[in-house]
Order: C-alpha cells, then structure tokens, then sequence
C-alpha cells in the first residue's frame, strides 16, 4: 500500500455514514496515487492556513491596532468580527458556486479578494478602511475550509472524512500558531502593516497553486438551475439531523472562534496578568493543543466508528467537555494556567466534527451546501459573540490602558456558555427525534 491510499467502502448497520448512488460516488476510484493525494491536499492546506493567519491575528496585535487607530473595546471587537460577518453572507451562495463550479476554480478566485483585502488592511489609517480591508479578507478566505470539505467529498470515501478533515484542520492550526509568537516576534523588527502586506502576497500565492495545482475531478459539477441549487437548500434547512447538529456547533464553534481569535489575549493579560511576551506564549500553547486536537480527534472517530462508536457520539462528548474548559475561563480560574489553556484549544476541535456528519448524512451534490450552511450559523453566531463580548466588556474599560476589569470577563463570557450549555441541552435531548430521520436526498 506504499504510496497510496487505501479506501475503504463497507459501511455498517447502524452508522450515519451510505454510499450515496450519485456519478461523482462511482468516480472516487479505489486508492490515490500519494502525488494525486498530495495534489489535492496541500494547496487547500495552504489556503485554510492562510484563512488562520488572518482569523487569529488580531489577538496578538490588538494592542497596536488599539493604540494606532485609536480603537475602544467595541471597535476592536467589531473590527475583529467583520472578518466573520463577511464570512457568513457568503456562506449560502458559496455552497451553490461550489456544488455548481467545483472547489478549485471558487477558491482561486476568491482568495484573490483576500490578498485584495490584505493589502488595504495594510494602508488603512482608520476604522472605516481596516472595516473595508477586513471584510474583503473574510470574503476571500471564506470559502477555504468548504471548498476543500467539497474536494475531499469527491475524492474521498465517506469513512475517510473525519481523518482527512482533520488533516486539513490541522494546518489551521498551524495557521493559529504562526499568529501567536512567530507574529510577535516579527512584530520586534517590522509592523503590522508590512505583516498584511506579506500576507497578501502569500494569498496571491496559494491561489495561483489552487487554480494549477489541484486535479480537475473526472465527472465535472452539475450544471443544474439556481432553482433546483435553491431547492436543494431548502431541503438542508427542513432536515431534522441539520437542526439537531447546527445549533451546538454554531455556539461552541463561533464563540471558540470568538474567544481564540481575540478576546483570549486581552483576558490572559488583564485576568492572568501576563505580559505581552507571555501572553504570546500562552497563545501558542492554545494554538498547538488546537492542531493537536484537529489531528488526533478526526482520526479518533474514523477509528471509533470502525468498533461501533458513532461520529456523533464522539463530537457530543467532545463540545460537553469543552464547554466545561469555557467554563472554567469564564470563572476567571488562573491555576493551572497551561493546562486549561491546552485543553480549551484541544477540546475546540470537537466541534468541526459536524462537518463530518453533516458530509456523511447528505448525498455528495449537496455537501457543499450543507456545510456552508452551517458555516453560515457558525460565523454568525462566532461574529455576535466577538463584537458583543466588546460591547459587554465597555463599561469595564479603563480608557487610558485599553484594559478591562475581570467581572467583565466574567460576565462576557459567562453569558457565552449559558448559551453553549443550552445548545448542547438540545444535542443530547433532540438525538430520537433527529435520527429517526433519513438523510435527505438531493431534489431531481
């Protein structure tokens, strides 16, 4: 099996996951070639690293976009969010360009609007052009995650997903970490602007090697109306498993998103009293347990399933347990700093299982649909609590030092788990009802 990758197709009674009877399921042949493998995955690798870059930044430089665009608490978070907020209005569209015009052409083009965006970050002076800047990068790297998710439904057997999304969330990862010290360090001998000028030629970059790189998948994509594209959204949006599946990862992915993306930093400062070198350390171990945690919990489920365990299992005593990490954030609690730290970035990754379920659950010409349809939740949700965060942590804030006080964090925070809570109520309460269902079918 050297050099090749070995696809298993026996599905089991009893697991979410069938061989859908569609054209692009009887095209997914057998094993890979390892340099087809490596052809589709490592540009969309390097585009959902970039998308990390872009989303976890601003936790480290938030002291320099504060002080040089004189930014309070409520314009940092918004300026932060508006990367998720544009993330989100593209998600429903997106997932009717991907099922329509394939992933590799979508994301070649729109990470040409990220570098676009990069580099008006880079001029801009104030708020209103960091906010233009901003939004063109989360249209431009919106798309990364999901374009990939829908490659690796073409490519790839049902079984494999968690595994091979995983992979792919673990250069996210990597992503997050190269914004925690390695920025900081580079922050010692250049500025932010430079950094989003390099950022935006390295985008340039990765949607070259998108466009030349990746393999066009043998049965090209339906060329089916805006109809029948909406149609099949309104068939997502009524299935009950999407509405058992969706909420939780909404408000355990978006306020993860939110927290990691930028409030973790100021809270390490102001509730831990870090400095900021420190404060970079810290994140980088969040970063590392997050990669850790994308790696080892998708192959965790692929393995768990092949004894029984379902995928769904498996993701709901993830997002119980992180939930309780935030939990404990949100209490204040500082002993033991490391460890809950690395536990929050590594039970994180629990939640990006859904994607998984939701690829297993609908037929292949709806995958990307589905996915960026609970992208679009999960982006809202993740733009909500990291601008709301901000307009809570207002009142606490002390206007000459850009800090805030702790019982605003506990109470911004707070608020975000009673939310993660109920969700996950709903996970575990709704399992009959959403089950019973069958997967929904694409419409003819």
């Amino acid at each position: 099996m050297a050099g090749r990758l070995a696809v298993p197709v026996v599905a089991r009674k009893g697991d979410l996951v069938s061989e859908h009877s569609d054209a692009a399921a009887a095209a997914r042949p057998n094993n890979l070639r390892l340099g087809i493998v490596l052809r589709i995955f490592l540009p969309f690798a390097a585009g959902y690293y970039l998308s990390y870059v872009y989303r976890a930044v601003n936790a480290v430089i938030a002291s320099n976009l504060a002080a040089d665009a004189g930014l309070s608490a409520s314009d940092l978070g918004f300026l932060t969010s508006v990367y998720f907020l544009s993330f989100a209005v593209l998600q429903l569209p997106l997932g009717v360009l991907l099922d329509r015009y394939g992933p590799r052409r979508v994301e070649a083009v729109l990470l040409l609007f990220a570098a676009a965006g990069s580099a008006v970050f880079a001029a801009a002076e104030g708020l209103p052009g960091l906010s233009v800047g901003r939004a063109l990068i989360g249209v431009g790297v919106s798309c990364c995650m999901m374009a990939a998710f829908k490659a690796f439904v073409l490519w790839f057997r049902p079984r494999q997903l968690p595994a091979i999304n995983g992979f792919l969330l673990t250069f996210g990862a990597l992503g997050a970490i190269s914004a925690t010290a390695p920025v900081e360090w580079l922050l010692t001998w250049t500025d932010w602007r430079m950094l989003f000028a390099g950022l935006a030629a390295f985008g340039l970059i990765v949607a070259i090697a998108v466009y030349w790189v990746v393999p066009e998948h043998p049965v090209p994509p339906e060329k089916t109306t805006l109809r029948t594209q909406l149609g099949g959204l309104a068939e997502i949006f009524r299935d009950r498993f999407f509405w058992r599946v969706a909420p939780v990862a909404a408000v355990c992915q978006g306020g993860g998103l939110a927290i990691q993306g930028l409030w973790i930093g100021p809270w390490l400062r102001d509730v831990a009293g870090l400095e900021r070198s420190a404060v970079a350390g810290h994140l980088l171990i969040t970063a590392t347990a997050l990669g850790v945690g994308f790696f080892s919990i998708g192959l965790l489920a692929e393995r768990l399933s092949r004894v029984g365990i379902r995928t769904v299992t498996v993701a709901g005593v993830g997002m119980s347990c992180y939930v309780t990490a935030m939990a404990c954030l949100a209490a204040g609690l500082t002993s033991g700093l490391p460890v809950l730290l690395a536990a929050f970035g590594f039970l994180a990754a629990s939640g990006t299982l859904s994607y998984a379920l939701l690829s297993q659950h609908f037929p292949s010409q709806l995958a990307g649909r589905a996915n960026t349809a609970q992208n679009l939740l999960v982006f809202v949700a993740a733009f909500g609590a990291q601008w709301l965060i901000g307009v809570v942590l207002l009142p606490w804030e002390n206007a000459l030092t850009h800090h805030y006080a702790a019982a605003g964090y506990h109470v911004a925070f707070g608020g975000l788990v009673a939310l993660q809570a109920g969700a996950l109520t709903w996970f575990f309460l709704s399992a009959r009802w959403a089950d019973r269902m069958p997967p929904a079918r694409a419409p003819a």
